[in-house]
């Protein structure tokens, strides 16, 4: 069944959320603050060792590293017309607003917790391949792998950070749902470059998203996200 891979990574979230947050009512104040910070470290160096991988290489028995240029011209332009277009806010908006629908109003962690779940569990190479595969072929093994770790996660951060984690089930559905039914025609620009362009920058911006779980919000990651698109294009160019 085509689109089963989608429906079982959005299930998969939002059980470990429901999971986070019954747990997390058994958990004192400083138990949540414990789990937010070992979360973030954990987001960090997932994000440390992805980008590594794909910018480490051993040529003539040396340790290299490359792409320098590209991350930092993907990132600056991405910042660029994310901060023009403010994706961050709509995050925060959209946020707001199933925080209304649920009646959660008295939960001053709600948007915050939203926001920061989506981006962690919505970016990286294993959801647009997952969802080419799922949309192509109706290969969602790829995808339902990537349930279990999004489970653990957003489990661990409901716990600390709330009930709006829950709901970032709600952008990967769109997401993933998005490139599945489109599969066919954005499958020619998933080149193995590209893939690999996107999985280096998007963790980047998944070390980023540890960066404010650890020190508080210091990155409107939400705005940086313009950089995957111009990742894929970079693996066009000769750059």
């Amino acid at each position: 069944m085509i689109g089963l891979g989608t429906i079982i990574n959005s299930a998969a979230i939002v059980a470990g959320g429901l999971a986070g947050l019954f747990g997390g009512k058994l958990l004192k104040e400083r138990f949540q603050e414990t789990l937010q910070l070992t979360c973030g470290v954990s987001v960090l160096v997932i994000g440390i060792a992805g980008a590594m991988e794909k910018m480490l290489s051993i040529k003539d028995g040396a340790l290299t590293s490359g792409h320098s240029i590209m991350i930092t011209v993907c990132l600056v332009l991405g910042a660029v017309i994310g901060e023009i277009i403010n994706i961050e806010k709509g995050f925060e908006r959209f946020g707001e607003w199933l925080k209304k629908k649920t009646k959660s109003t008295g939960d001053s962690r709600f948007v915050d917790g939203f926001v920061t779940a989506s981006l962690t569990v919505s970016i990286g190479a294993m959801a647009i391949v997952g969802a080419l595969e799922d949309g192509i072929s109706g290969d969602w093994s790829i995808l339902a792998a990537k349930s279990v770790l999004d489970f653990i996660i957003v489990m661990v951060m409901t716990c600390s950070m709330g009930k709006g984690c829950i709901f970032s089930a709600v952008p990967v559905f769109l997401l993933e749902g998005a490139i599945t039914v489109f599969a066919i025609f954005i499958k020619p620009f998933m080149t193995e470059l590209a893939l690999s362009c996107i999985s280096l920058v998007g963790s980047i911006l998944i070390f980023c998203v540890g960066i404010n779980l650890v020190w508080g919000k210091k990155i409107r990651v939400a705005n940086l996200l313009p950089s995957l698109i111009f990742a894929v294009i970079a693996a066009f160019l000769p750059i």
